[in-house]
């Protein structure tokens, strides 16, 4: 009963955590709203930079522990690789990186979409079948115009950005009003 207590106290005191989530997050909605073609492309060069760092850091990784070597080597060269090319080609990268999420969610969606389908028919229930055939559409709709949909893709974000930063604002004087009740109490 204690360690619930002083991990809800723990919690509770980091309210502010919470509250610079929601400011970035805010921002960024903000931003993708107000300019979405730069926004997305200092998106990508900060995901470039990332992969360039990461990259070299699995390389080094790999002389530091030899455990599965051969991984290390290949994600190190293949984001070292993505990296550069991001850093250096940051508005073709951004229709490309953009567009690939795009169709990954299409086949996403054709999966999920297949299985909630087979789940429905053997006994799932008409919930399952109509969720199914929402996915499949949903899969069909991105990957017939993944174009739309990628220039489409930072606007939504923006949108899905606004509204959870402004609920993890909402969220961390929740959760700061808590913190200063317990510690009245």
């Amino acid at each position: 009963m204690a360690v619930a207590e002083v991990s809800q106290k723990e919690a509770a005191s980091l309210w502010w955590l919470v509250l610079l989530r929601g400011i970035a997050a805010l921002l960024v909605g903000i931003f993708l709203l107000a300019s979405p073609a730069m926004t997305t492309v200092v998106l990508i060069t900060f995901i470039g930079a990332y992969w360039l760092v990461d990259g070299i850091f699995s390389l080094i990784s790999m002389f530091v522990d030899r455990t599965a070597w051969g991984l290390k080597l290949a994600l190190g060269i293949l984001g070292i690789l993505a990296g550069i090319y991001v850093l250096r080609h940051p508005l073709w990268a951004s229709v490309l990186v953009v567009t690939f999420v795009i169709i990954l969610l299409g086949i996403q969606g054709l999966i999920a979409g297949i299985l909630h389908l087979i789940h429905g028919f053997r006994g799932g229930g008409w919930g399952s079948v109509v969720l199914g055939v929402l996915y499949i559409l949903f899969g069909l709709v991105l990957l017939a115009n993944t174009y739309v949909a990628a220039i489409s893709l930072p606007i939504i974000l923006g949108i899905f950005g606004i509204i959870g930063g402004i609920t993890l604002i909402v969220v961390s004087f929740r959760v700061r009003g808590l913190a200063t009740q317990g510690a009245t109490a």
